[in-house]
């Protein structure tokens, strides 16, 4: 009978966050995969910073001004740790709906106060955690409130259909970043993306278009977009000028989420403005007949006159160490203070009592 590729149904929420409220986001998002799960979906992907919330305040207020400063200690104090209570939750959720969850958090390392990473969760059907990417580089005024991650975090996840994967925002169009996901070929992608770009400057919704369908003709896999959207709470809470609470409630402003096939063709949305759960069903076995065409990571390119290396390890900034009388050298701290955390979420048994799944 040979291999089989099955055909998957997909969604791309696009809501928008209880703003800056870990939380109610935490729980709405729960919702939204519940929701999402009973409507037959078996990978959900959700817009960038979900939880609690993108900071969005920096297109408006001045960065290290009073608005600006108070709503960036909010989306720390509002910032999920790995693990953590919000990871449980959406465990939890993922295992009620049996799907694979991509969604967009702000994180912060345990214990610590002022670094934050723009990164993406990945959940399993049986609420396994695979882990995580953060974000290599953050854009615009992202950089106020985010560092960069690393190589450690940039790759696929393997799911029962194949391996799958995930980048944010601008890093969608970084041709490196795109190969590096490309090479280990991935059948199916999720973009997480902001409620609006700048307020200078093409509307978010034709980026998406363009970047996804970029990536589907690069890559020969799915696209899964998932855009943010705006609500009344959140343009309160930014405290914005009449002329830019207009602008954000302009229906070609915000939203856009859809979904492209590996030929590049839109199969669902775009989505307007409003909050909305997008599906399709993916037939993985296109992508096996567009990559027969062109296989960048294969047939298609040239290993003796091009190479990418990525590398994936983590930096170490800072390492205590002791000496014993013999001379030798033991390190006490030389390991990034996720990984432990991390290995310990990776071995508890998922909400339904099966083993955990290893990152892909």
């Amino acid at each position: 009978m040979g291999d089989e590729f099955p055909t998957v149904r997909a969604a791309a929420v696009q809501a928008a966050s209880v703003f800056l409220d870990r939380e109610a986001s935490t729980e709405k998002a729960c919702e939204l995969i519940r929701a999402a799960g009973r409507n037959g979906a078996r990978l959900i992907g959700f817009p960038e910073g979900f939880i609690p919330a993108h900071p969005v305040w920096f297109h408006f207020h001045p960065a290290t001004g009073r608005i600006a400063t108070q709503l960036s200690v909010e989306l720390f104090k509002n910032s999920i740790e790995v693990p953590g209570p919000q990871v449980d939750a959406l465990r939890h959720a993922a295992a009620d709906a049996h799907a694979y969850v991509v969604i967009g958090v702000c994180e912060k390392v345990p214990n610590t106060t002022g670094t934050l990473y723009n990164s993406q969760l990945f959940i399993g059907p049986n609420g396994e955690y695979f882990g995580r990417h953060q974000k290599l580089m953050p854009t615009v005024g992202e950089r106020l409130v985010h560092t960069g991650g690393h190589g450690d975090t940039l790759g696929a996840f393997q799911t029962e259909f194949g391996p799958a994967s995930g980048l944010i925002c601008g890093e969608n169009s970084n041709p490196l970043a795109i190969f590096a996901v490309t090479a280990q070929y991935t059948r199916v992608h999720v973009m997480s993306w902001p409620n609006h770009f700048p307020t200078i400057g093409d509307p978010l919704r034709e980026r998406v278009k363009i970047d996804s369908q970029a990536f589907a003709q690069m890559s020969k896999a799915y696209v899964v977009s998932a855009c943010g959207t705006v609500d009344d709470q959140m343009i309160e809470r930014l405290r914005v000028s009449d002329e830019d609470a207009a602008l954000l409630r302009d229906p070609d402003f915000c939203g856009g989420s859809l979904i492209v096939s590996p030929d590049s063709r839109v199969v669902a949305g775009p989505l307007g403005p409003e909050e909305d759960i997008l599906y399709a069903d993916l037939d993985l076995e296109l992508a096996v007949k567009m990559k027969l065409r062109h296989d960048f990571a294969g047939h298609y390119n040239r290993p003796d006159v091009f190479q990418l290396r990525v590398n994936a390890a983590p930096p170490q900034l800072f390492e205590l160490t002791s000496e014993h009388a013999d001379g030798v050298e033991v390190g006490a701290g030389d390991q990034p203070a996720l990984d432990t955390g991390e290995r310990q979420l990776l071995q508890e048994p998922s909400p339904e009592g099966n083993n955990p799944h290893q990152p892909g």
